[in-house]
């Protein structure tokens, strides 16, 4: 009993793996024209992404540079260099 179990498993991951591999068909040239303009959009994007965080950098780059921010007791003092 314990090997027609372990056939049917083997027999049921041999197909799931094979059904997994099949190749996907070729793209036509609408799908490759749409593919092209998400990849762009998405690049676009990134770009954007990258300009925000060098100028968010920046100013706490800047920030830093002004002064630091020091707590004391109940009140917070400024301590320039």
């Amino acid at each position: 009993m314990r090997k027609i179990e372990m056939a049917v498993a083997a027999l049921v991951t041999g197909l799931a793996f094979g059904a997994a591999s099949a190749k996907l068909p070729a793209l036509n040239d609408e799908q490759k024209a749409k593919a092209a303009e998400a990849k762009a959009k998405a690049d676009e994007g990134a770009k954007r992404d990258v300009e925000l965080l060098g100028k968010s950098q920046d100013r706490a780059a800047e920030h830093y540079k002004r002064g630091k921010v020091v707590k004391t007791g109940g009140a917070a003092a400024t301590v320039k260099k």
